[in-house]
Formats: structure tokens, sequence, C-alpha cells
């Protein structure tokens, strides 16, 4: 009886010596934790909200805001741990060494990730837009966030990698709606340059995806010994560019045919050595 006396009188001792010595700690520690889930559920919402009325893409949003709800969220654990009197300087090297193996292994990843936030943040395109990257000329199908996906006009589907298309050179046919189709058409030069000239506006005034409002150019571009090259110049809508391209260029044959516009003809010079 007074054994089990004696060990109740120790455990009351060093309850109250482990509440004296710890209750203000962990009291601190559980309004610290209330408080900062408060304060970071208000950044996230106030972050949430900033995003939507700038318009940052949807698709990014939820990753920049679990990505900073997770790093709030360890410093809060950190700061949690640093009350009661942990020491966290192991920890943050812990982390900062799975950080860095992490990083190391998975940096290939790690870049694409970060090209496609860039991506989908800036918007250098949208689906749908025609582009020209890395070599290849497509439509966007998706943007994801470690990959963009292209079908080309012959419809192969391309996968390209967010990170080395972030930081590359893209061509976006589609972003004015409005683009000029570029050809340049041979003629021999016993046409007569007005007859060729009148040749090709026809063509080009008959063409339904010119465009009515703006000026087409057709230009004199390069005179050579048998020949003249003519720069036809036509707008278009962005998403008529191929149909105007393929028109021109069937309709131009068709009407040098019909008007009598004739190919350049090689000519033979010879000479004599006596």
């Amino acid at each position: 009886m007074d054994q089990a006396q004696t060990k109740l009188e120790l455990f009351y001792t060093q309850l109250v010596t482990f509440v004296t010595v710890y209750g203000g700690r962990v009291l601190l520690a559980i309004l610290t934790l209330i408080v900062g889930l408060w304060v970071i559920g208000w950044i996230i919402r106030l972050l949430s909200s900033t995003m939507t009325k700038r318009h940052v893409d949807r698709d990014v949003q939820p990753f920049l805001i679990s990505l900073v709800n997770g790093l709030l969220r360890v410093l809060l654990l950190l700061s949690i741990a640093s009350t009661l009197g942990v020491q966290t300087t192991s920890f943050v090297a812990i982390i900062g060494a799975a950080g860095l193996a992490v990083g190391l292994a998975l940096q290939g990843s790690l870049a694409n990730f970060a090209g496609g936030v860039l991506i989908l943040i800036f918007k250098p395109f949208r689906v749908g837009d025609l582009v020209t990257a890395q070599g290849f000329t497509g439509n966007v199908e998706a943007i994801r966030i470690f990959d963009t996906t292209l079908v080309t006009l012959d419809n192969k589907t391309i996968i390209l990698p967010n990170g080395p298309l972030s930081t590359s050179s893209i061509v976006n046919i589609s972003t004015k709606g409005v683009i000029r189709v570029d050809q340049v058409y041979g003629v021999g030069s016993q046409n007569d340059i007005d007859a060729t000239k009148a040749s090709i506006i026809h063509v080009v005034d008959a063409c339904p995806y010119a465009l009515k409002d703006r000026e087409h150019d057709v230009l004199i571009a390069k005179l050579n010994p048998n020949s003249r090259d003519y720069d036809v110049r036509v707008w278009t809508k962005s998403d008529t560019y191929w149909e105007t391209y393929y028109y021109m260029l069937e309709n131009i044959a068709r009407q040098f045919a019909k008007d009598g516009i004739e190919a350049p003809k090689p000519k033979m010079f010879i000479t004599n050595e006596d």
C-alpha cells in the first residue's frame, strides 16, 4: 500500500514538473498551430482571389496554391517544433539534403514543371493556336504541366517537353488573328508585266479566304536573265492560312494557263571560237 502511494506521489510530482516546465510551451504551440492554420488559410484565399482577378490560367492555379500551401505548412511545423524546444537545425539540414537529392534526380522533370508553369502563366500560345516550335509546326492540342502536345498538318501528334519549349523561340501564327501568306511565282521574261500582274490580281480578288479590307501586294521581286520573280502577299485569317496558301498555288497555275502566261524558257548561249 505504501509502495503504491509512493509511486502515485512520484507520478504526481513528475506531472506537476512537466506541466510547470512544458505546459506553457504546449499551450503556445497549440495557439501557434491554430493561428498559423488560420493565417495560411487567409493567405491561400488571398492568393486564389488575386490570381483569379489577374486572369491567371485556371490550369496553373491549383499547382501554385498547393505549392505555397505546402511550403507554409512546413514552415508552421518547424515553428511549432522550435516552440516546443525541439532543435530544428537537424530537420532543416535533412530537408535540405533530401531536396537536393530529389532535385538532382528529377532535374529534367523539374525543368519541365517550371517551364509548364511559365507557359501557363505568360501564355506565349493557347490551345488551338498554330505555332512553330522546336522545328515542328502544328496546332496546340493540349498544354500540360510537363509537356505540350502539337498536332501537325499531316495529323501527327508531337509531344514537346515544356523545359526546352519555354526557353526556345516560338512562332505563334495565330496570335494576331490575321496573317500574310507570302509566295513567289517565277514567269518567263517574255510575258507582259501588266498582263502577268492582272492575272495574279484576278486570282487574289477571287480567293474566298483573302481579306477584303486589306491591301494585297503583287510586286516584281527579282529580274533574272530569262525570268521575273513576283512576290504575292495575301492577307487572310490565321485559321485559314493553309487554305489560302494552296488555293493560290492551284488557281495561279490555272489562271496562268488560261491567260497564256508562260514559264521561263531556258536559253543556251553558243559562242564560236576561231
